[in-house]
């Protein structure tokens, strides 16, 4: 038989070659298993006897430890001590002990015999100092200068006065040295951003890659700033900011109480875009669409008709304009009024004046402080010029464009009474009315007609113009208002001027007021946002605004 027909078969030693080798490799991974196994024991045994070891150390100190009742979470008897207000603290504490509930805004340990802590409330700094001698403890001096920023503690300690007044202190001349500290509240060991670098003004300018300014502090702007809001809040210029907001509200609400207005809360859901529909929010109401309201203008005007004579609303107002300015907002605070008179428009002109003049008159006078705190960070704030004797300079706006005129501006359209002041102009004729009055506050009356609102009436006497008016503060528009048309008749055909039909969807309602018979009346409309940025000085309106919305910001 030939070789080549002899059956195939393996030869021996190709098949058994490979299995001693796998053999001795497994021997040698069993061998190294049983290492590792052993060697992971004999760490864990000493790491287990290590933090026996710690355990037994730290329960020993703690029993040593003279202190230990004195620092750590809040005891709930100690709950119930009253406590003191940085803004009460006087020289008459000095030698008193004081309980305190503020945050943390820097903690340091000096040594193991001393550390600080600087206090924050409500942006207010005080310093407190713990020093060890009896009973406080090194342990109780090591956790006080290791608190977490931003915590919530209560301290209990007695108010002295320091050799030389404390610079980074808000209240530098007094300063309290530590009993006990208690926490009542521990932020997160790592922040967004820290409170002490929001308190500088944010740059108006970065490149793209900066992360500090020129001092090497980290650069916090102002979309960091409002993306952190609450951080952002805690800083005194933002403490102080809100206290001016809250204050032109509260001394508005006071003059329109005081002169017999009533309070009135219209509806921010409507079912037309009665104001135009451009700058309208739709929202899905149950089967049908509905709007988010733009103003109150045409409630006001139904309340004035229902014999309520002065009315007046605090209330969000809703634009939807793709307007991404330092002065538009989507959403801003509306304070709107509305007022009869007998004899001629100018009663609630020169009465709105006044509430204006009163308003930043007493925003001075009762605010002068937080003006104070504002002016480190913004200088403007405390040098918004009001007029001396009391009166709003009133000029007409063709008095304006005459002004615009003589300083080289093309004001031809507006002669022509085809549009109507640019923001440019605005702010132009303002800086020319400064120089000019010594003001920053200043009303523009008799608007062309073509530029207002289809409710607005025209001037008899030149039916080009009408009997409206605008409100400036430096140079930019707080307020608009006018005179409005209180006659069916003249309301229908002034509609149908500006393209707009009675019949259409909307403003039945509203119609129907006046064929009821309507009083004269006039009013407007202030912003509330901006009122605030023009008196402080402010480089954008959303400083002005507890959490702002723009086209690009709908959070937090």
């Amino acid at each position: 038989m030939a070789d080549s027909e002899l059956p195939h078969r393996p030869k021996p030693e190709a098949q058994d070659a490979s299995a001693p080798a796998a053999e001795g490799e497994t021997k040698n991974a069993s061998k190294n298993a049983l290492k590792k196994a052993a060697k992971d024991k004999a760490k864990a045994e000493k790491a287990a006897a290590r933090a026996a070891q710690e355990k037994a150390q730290a329960a020993a100190q703690e029993a040593n430890d003279t202190a230990k009742d004195l620092y750590g979470p809040l005891p709930e008897a100690e709950n119930a001590i009253p406590s003191t207000r940085f803004s009460e603290l006087s020289e008459e504490h000095y030698e008193k002990e004081v309980t305190v509930v503020a945050r943390v805004d820097n903690a340091r340990v000096q040594s193991a015999k001393l550390a600080f802590l600087m206090l924050r409330q409500q942006g207010q700094k005080v310093q407190a100092v713990i020093a060890a001698a009896e009973p406080i403890s090194r342990q109780m001096i090591k956790y006080t200068g290791g608190l977490n920023v931003n915590s919530i503690v209560q301290i209990t300690g007695i108010v002295k006065k320091p050799e030389i007044p404390i610079s980074s202190a808000s209240i530098s001349h007094l300063e309290i040295h530590i009993r006990k500290v208690y926490m009542i509240s521990e932020a997160a060991q790592m922040l967004p951003m820290q409170v002490k670098d929001a308190e500088r003004p944010p740059p108006e300018s970065i490149d793209e890659g900066a992360q500090v300014d020129a001092e090497g502090a980290p650069i916090v702007t102002l979309k960091t700033r409002l993306d952190n809001r609450v951080l952002d809040l805690q800083t005194e210029t933002s403490q102080a900011i809100t206290w001016i907001s809250s204050g032109v509200s509260q001394l508005f609400a006071e003059y329109m109480i005081k002169s017999g207005s009533r309070w009135i809360s219209t509806p921010k859901l409507v079912g037309a875009a009665t104001e135009g529909g451009s700058g309208v929010f739709e929202v899905k109401y149950f089967k049908r669409n509905a709007y988010l309201a733009q103003s109150p203008q045409l409630y006001k005007q139904m309340c004035i008709a229902g014999d309520m004579e002065n009315v007046f609303e605090i209330a969000p107002v809703f634009r939807a304009e793709d307007s991404n300015t330092h002065r538009h907002l989507t959403e801003f605070s509306g304070l709107d009024f509305e007022k009869t008179f007998r004899g001629h428009y100018h009663e609630v002109l020169e009465f709105a004046e006044d509430l204006l003049v009163f308003i930043l008159t007493q925003l001075k006078e009762r605010y002068a402080t937080q003006i104070a705190t504002i002016q480190k960070s913004y200088p403007k704030a405390g040098d918004f010029k009001l007029p001396k004797d009391g009166k709003a300079l009133r000029l007409n706006y063709m008095d304006g464009v005459a002004l615009l005129k003589e300083a080289g501006v093309d004001v031809s359209e507006q002669e022509r009474f085809e549009n109507d002041f640019s923001t440019a102009m605005e702010k132009q004729l303002g800086q020319i009315i400064r120089e000019k009055y010594d003001t920053d506050f200043y009303v523009l009356d008799k608007f062309p007609m073509a530029v207002r609102p289809f409710y607005t009436k025209a001037d008899p006497d030149d039916k080009r113009f009408s009997n409206s008016y605008d409100f400036f503060m430096r140079g930019e528009e707080i307020m608009s208002g006018a005179q409005r048309i209180n006659d069916i008749k003249e309301l229908e055909e002034s509609m149908r001027s500006k393209g707009l039909e009675p019949n259409q969807e909307g403003f039945e309602d509203y119609l129907n007021a006046f064929r009821q018979g309507c009083p004269p009346h006039a009013g407007g409309g202030l912003g509330l946002n901006r009122i605030v940025m023009f008196f402080l000085g402010l480089p954008n309106v959303r400083l002005a605004s507890l959490f702002p919305r723009d086209p690009q910001r709908l959070r937090p």
